[in-house]
C-alpha cells in the first residue's frame, strides 16, 4: 500500500520552499502519494474558511502531513468575526489530536557566527522544546466587549500528564536524560498544578530521568545567556510558543528550524517554524532548509525512516559547511541553488 502524504503549501513562500521538499520525499520514499490542499489564507480566498472539512478529512487519512506556512498581512484583522490563517493551524492541531510539539534546536559549527549570541554561548548547544499544543489559553473560552476582553486558561491533569510523559521519553534517548519543565507556579493556579502533576508522574515513572522546575521568565533568560544547560524542556502552549521562537535565534536564523506535532496513532504534522515572509514570496530566495529538515522529521517521526531522516539532516549539515548561505543566513544562494547543494551533499 502506497504512502499517503497531504501537503499544504500554504501562503506567502509557502509553495517556493515545499516544491523542492516534495521532491526530496519522493527520492526517499518512491511509492509515495502526495495530495495537495489549499491551506490558511489561500483557502480563505478560495472556501472562505481557513481549513476546509475535506482538508481536514484528507489529512485524517493520511500517513502524515507536510506543511509549508501560512499567513501575511492580507488576512491580519482584529475583526473577531473574520477568518484568520491560523484558525486553521489551530483546527489542524486540534482535528488531529496533536498535542505534542516538538521543537529541536541545534545550532550547527558551520552558521556559529550568524548567531546574534557569542559562539562560545551557543556552541555544543543541542535541546528540545516540547510544547503542549492543544490546551491552554489558545483554547480556552473568550469573551469580549467594547472595554474589556478575557482568555481562559485550562489544564487538566490528563493533559499535562501526556506532555510531560512526551518530554520524558524523549530525555531517556538523549545523553543527559534531563527535563527542565518550565511554568508560573509563583503566580498561576494551572502552572500550579502544572508542577504537580509533573512531579507526580515523574516519581512514579520516570524517576531515572533528571527533572528541574524552571519560572518561564528565568527560563527565557536562561535561553540566552546558558543555553546549553537545557536538554530538554517541556511547558504549556503560551509559553512553549514563546520560548520555541526565542530559541530560534540561537540557530542564527529562525529559518533553520523545522517542527513535527504528534498525537496519538493519527498522522502527524510537521512544518518549519518560519513564518510565510511575504516580503520575499515569488523572489525565489526563500531558504528552504527548515522545510528540508522538517521533511526529515516526517521520515523519522511520521514514517519510521530513520537512516533516510540522518542522511537529509547530514546532507543540509553538508551543504552549510561547504559554504552554502541564503540570504537570511548572510549570504546570496536562492532557494534553487539551496536546493541543488542539498541533493550535492546527498550525493
Amino acid at each position: 500500500m502506497a504512502t499517503r502524504i497531504v501537503t499544504l503549501p500554504g501562503d506567502g513562500i509557502g509553495p517556493e520552499i515545499l516544491a523542492p521538499a516534495v521532491d526530496l520525499l519522493k527520492r526517499f520514499v518512491p511509492d509515495v502519494e502526495v495530495e495537495e490542499h489549499l491551506f490558511g489564507g489561500a483557502a480563505i480566498d478560495a472556501h472562505g474558511i481557513a481549513l476546509t472539512d475535506a482538508t481536514l478529512a484528507a489529512c485524517r487519512a493520511a500517513d502524515a502531513v507536510l506543511l509549508a506556512a501560512v499567513g501575511g498581512p492580507k488576512w491580519d484583522t482584529t475583526d473577531a468575526t473574520k477568518p484568520r490563517p491560523e484558525q486553521g493551524l489551530l483546527g489542524l492541531r486540534k482535528g488531529l489530536g496533536l498535542y505534542a510539539n516538538l521543537r529541536p534546536v541545534r545550532p550547527l559549527p558551520a552558521l556559529y557566527d550568524a548567531s546574534p549570541l557569542r559562539r562560545e554561548i551557543i556552541e555544543g548547544t543541542d535541546l528540545l522544546v516540547v510544547r503542549e499544543l492543544t490546551g491552554g489559553i489558545y483554547f480556552g473560552e473568550k469573551t469580549r466587549t467594547e472595554t474589556t476582553a478575557s482568555d481562559l486558561c485550562e489544564y487538566s491533569v490528563e493533559e499535562i500528564e501526556r506532555i510531560a510523559r512526551t518530554a520524558f521519553e524523549a530525555a531517556r534517548k538523549t545523553a543527559r536524560q534531563k527535563v527542565a519543565s518550565v511554568d508560573k507556579a509563583n503566580v498561576l493556579e494551572t502552572s500550579r498544578l502544572w508542577r504537580q502533576t509533573v512531579v507526580a508522574l515523574h516519581e512514579a515513572e520516570y524517576s531515572d530521568v533528571t527533572l528541574e522546575h524552571v519560572l518561564v521568565d528565568n527560563a527565557a533568560m536562561q535561553l540566552v545567556s546558558n543555553p546549553t544547560s537545557f536538554d530538554v524542556i517541556v511547558t504549556e502552549n503560551l509559553f512553549g510558543d514563546i520560548l520555541s521562537d526565542e530559541a530560534a535565534m540561537l540557530t542564527g536564523s529562525i529559518g533553520m528550524l523545522p517542527s513535527a506535532s504528534l498525537g496519538g496513532d493519527g498522522p502527524g504534522l510537521f512544518e518549519p517554524v518560519h513564518g510565510s515572509a511575504p516580503d520575499i514570496a515569488g523572489q525565489g530566495v526563500a531558504n528552504p532548509l527548515a522545510m528540508f529538515l522538517s521533511l526529515a522529521l516526517l521520515l523519522r517521526h511520521g514514517l519510521n525512516l530513520e537512516s533516510e531522516a540522518s542522511a537529509l539532516e547530514s546532507a543540509v549539515d553538508k551543504a552549510l559547511d561547504d559554504g552554502l548561505r541564503t540570504r537570511d543566513l548572510g549570504g546570496t544562494a536562492s532557494t534553487l541553488e539551496a536546493t541543488e547543494a542539498v541533493l550535492a551533499a546527498l550525493g
